[in-house]
């Protein structure tokens, strides 16, 4: 393609596409950057939360743009299951793996010979086969996408070998966009990436990790089955995840909740393939209620409507942690995210970490377990814990959507237990002339009886037995907070030991006063939450019913058909005709033609026989609008337009497409920063621009177009809108 039909392509409406093909009206934060950064033939590297509309970023430019977009995928699943929702939306998209026979896989290559298909999903270790190669080179590749990018990096936590041979790519096709992908990853896995993959000058974009419709809680580990039947109990309609550590407790679980009435089914490594398969496809069909997995399950998981995920044990890391919650609640709406802690996770996982071969991984894999054991035993805001971690800052005081924020954990005195802590971890080093690990202080102060305490001689310290007033799992957590209140310092070494700081040592001396944290209790959700959609919750269940009839009929999970954010908006706004319908979010073109005389009809049945229910305007409680970060891209074209450039100045000198710099101003006025209208429109155009929107809503930056005619630009309607917006929110 050349550099002017490059330019050209950037320049195409792209909201008649969404809505006609996806069914929706706006662009989620950063996806309309990315797209036209594709289109404008340039590398990026996109790092979007789960449920942030990844996906778009490639299926979309594979819709204006001739010839193919290749994805790379990692599992057999996920292709399936994002093919199955392109073909229902009309987009001919297909897939090649091992799934497939014989006479099925040449009848698809068939069809990319013959340029019937817009995107192709298949797995890395095909895609670097020398004839796989061959063949793509004779298909017109206008795209390579890279989705679960992160697999590229052996700093993630889910590396894969195969997906290292994707260093090749480059140079088989050294004029080719390429897209990396991933929900998940730290600067030094997002360095990784880039680099391994070759990526040239790529367009950058980080969004927000915060997953603000959903709720984080922990809850310490007393009867753990017994809590897991009860929260899942208290939502009957529901389906979720388990996280087990070991194949073996993820058998366990399921077999018992199947005994206690709840359908569910184990998932992991020891089951054959066709097991797991047939386990995921009864999930997705909602035809079992949960799934109880070890990590081995979940990436790419495309279910939307999953309400809950429950860790039954202490995962490994946050970065796995964030992942797996991350599969609740992709469609928007709440959903409960529900760790189980008992410290006695973390020693069991320090034991399989003792038997790694690698000391280098033996060392990351603690700093891992720490960061994670400091997570769940924090009494601070957990979503600010998780988005710290990832290098953001959460400015708002209470997230209003975990544990420790709808109900603060109590505090109390704890000078006395304090003291006696820090005394013990003094007094061992100064008999002994060396420092112990944290379960040696915990025994000591529990007067315990051990090899180590009478061969050091400790039942000869001040200290040895005068904590016996609490447990030892109580002094350990005690132990913990006094490392996160920064009075004691734990070493990294594989046997670490405790040391008072500079302030530990002070506390001790003056006696200072210690306020610690009590055991968290269960708090009580907020009456409304991030992206709830108050609707007639009876209709409701009855377009779910009607909806999981139709997949059936059509042999796809019912979530193919329409989201549940779809079926609540339908059941809060009772559409009567096509018109209406095709104003709910997700009926695009190909989903009104096939299913909207079955909706309408089921909708105008129940109001036959039941009330139409009125809903308050402030019942939807939408989920807020993240604010995108700038990158270092659009950071210098805003800088360089506040030096006095012009949008064409910035370009020539930058190399780039005019819309891309565009681009970057939006996100930069959409991030909070203030940009004068006046430097892009007249006042007289300003307000034919307003004229046009108030006929149309802001929504619909296509008919604003149409209405305005050609003297006005699509790029300048998009500045007009982010001031605007910008100016309603201050």
């Amino acid at each position: 393609m050349s550099r002017a039909s490059a330019i050209s392509s950037a320049a195409v409406p792209l909201l008649p596409v969404l809505k006609q093909y996806f069914g929706f009206t706006s662009f989620r934060p950063l996806q309309e950057q990315i797209i036209r950064d594709a289109l404008a033939r340039k590398d990026v590297f996109a790092l979007l939360p789960t449920g942030g509309g990844k996906s778009l970023c490639f299926q979309l430019p594979a819709l204006v743009q001739t010839g193919l977009t290749v994805v790379v995928s990692p599992l057999i699943a996920l292709m399936k299951d994002q093919v199955d929702a392109l073909q229902a939306s009309g987009i001919a998209a297909t897939f090649l793996n091992s799934s497939l026979a014989a006479e099925e896989s040449r009848s698809r290559l068939r069809g990319l010979h013959t340029g019937q298909y817009r995107l192709l999903y298949v797995a890395p270790e095909r895609l670097m086969l020398s004839g796989f190669l061959a063949d793509l080179r004779r298909w017109q590749v206008n795209l390579i996408a890279v989705d679960e990018a992160h697999c590229v990096s052996e700093w993630g936590h889910d590396f894969r070998p195969e997906y290292r041979q994707l260093a090749g790519l480059r140079e088989h096709f050294p004029d080719v966009p390429m897209m990396a992908l991933t929900a998940t990853a730290t600067e030094r896995v997002r360095k990784d990436i880039i680099e391994h993959l070759k990526l040239r000058e790529p367009g950058c974009y980080v969004a927000s990790f915060n997953r603000p419709n959903l709720t984080y809680r922990v809850l310490n580990k007393a009867q753990g089955y017994e809590q897991i039947v009860d929260f899942i109990g208290r939502r009957p309609r529901e389906s979720g995840i388990v996280y087990c550590f070991s194949r073996k407790s993820a058998e366990s679980v399921a077999e018992r909740l199947n005994s206690d009435g709840i359908k569910a089914k184990p998932y992991h490594a020891g089951l054959s393939g066709e097991e797991r398969s047939r386990h995921q496809e009864l999930f997705l069909r909602d035809n079992i209620r949960v799934i109880c997995a070890t990590i081995a399950f979940g990436m790419g998981i495309n279910k939307p409507n999953v309400r809950f995920v429950i860790h039954y044990e202490l995962p490994k890391n946050i970065e796995g942690y964030y992942q797996e919650t991350g599969r609740a609640g992709r469609d928007g709406l709440p959903s409960e995210c529900l760790l189980l802690f008992n410290p006695g996770d973390a020693v069991k996982q320090a034991m399989f970490i003792d038997e790694k071969p690698d000391p280098g991984e033996q060392q990351i894999a603690r700093d891992q377990l720490k960061q994670i054991l400091h997570y769940a035993e924090t009494s601070v805001c957990r979503r600010k814990e998780l988005l710290r971690y990832f290098g953001e800052e959460y400015e708002t005081p209470d997230c209003g959507a975990c544990d420790n924020c709808l109900s603060p954990r109590a505090t109390f005195d704890g000078t006395i237990a304090a003291q006696k802590f820090l005394s013990c971890v003094y007094r061992i080093r100064e008999k002994s002339g060396f420092g112990v690990g944290l379960n040696h202080v915990v025994e000591v102060l529990t007067g315990a009886e051990t090899e180590k305490i009478r061969r050091w001689e400790h039942t000869q310290l001040s200290t040895y037995g005068i904590g016996r007033e609490h447990s030892r799992p109580e002094w350990a957590a005690l132990g913990r907070e006094l490392i996160r209140l920064g009075l004691l310092h734990q070493t990294a070494e594989k046997f670490s030991v405790l040391e008072l700081t500079a302030e530990g040592r002070a506390a001790l001396r003056q006696r200072q006063v210690i306020t610690l944290t009590k055991p968290a209790k269960t708090p009580e959700p907020k009456s409304h939450r991030a992206g709830e959609i108050t609707c007639d919750e009876t209709l409701f269940e009855q377009l779910r019913q009607l909806r999981k009839q139709l997949a059936d009929e059509r042999d796809v999970p019912a979530y193919i058909v329409f989201s549940d954010v779809a079926l609540r908006q339908m059941a809060r706004d009772y559409p009567s005709t096509e018109g209406d319908f095709a104003r709910i979010s997700g009926v695009g073109e190909k989903k009104l033609r096939e299913f909207g005389v079955a909706f309408l009809a089921e909708i105008a049945s129940y109001l036959g026989t039941n009330p139409r229910q009125i809903f308050a305007d402030d019942s939807f409680t939408a989920a807020p609008a993240v604010r995108p970060r700038l990158n270092d891209t659009a950071r210098a074209t805003l800088q360089a337009f506040r030096a006095g450039e012009s949008v064409d100045e910035i370009a020539r000198r930058r190399g780039l497409v005019t819309s891309t710099i565009y681009g970057h101003l939006c996100t930069a006025i959409e991030a909070g920063e203030r940009l004068d209208l006046n430097r892009f429109l007249s006042a007289a155009k300003q307000e034919q621009i307003a004229a046009a929107f108030a006929r149309t809503g802001f929504a619909n930056l296509t008919g604003a177009r149409e209405l305005l005619g050609d003297s006005f630009d699509f790029d300048l309607l998009r500045i007009y809108r982010a001031v605007k917006n910008a100016e309603l929110a201050r």
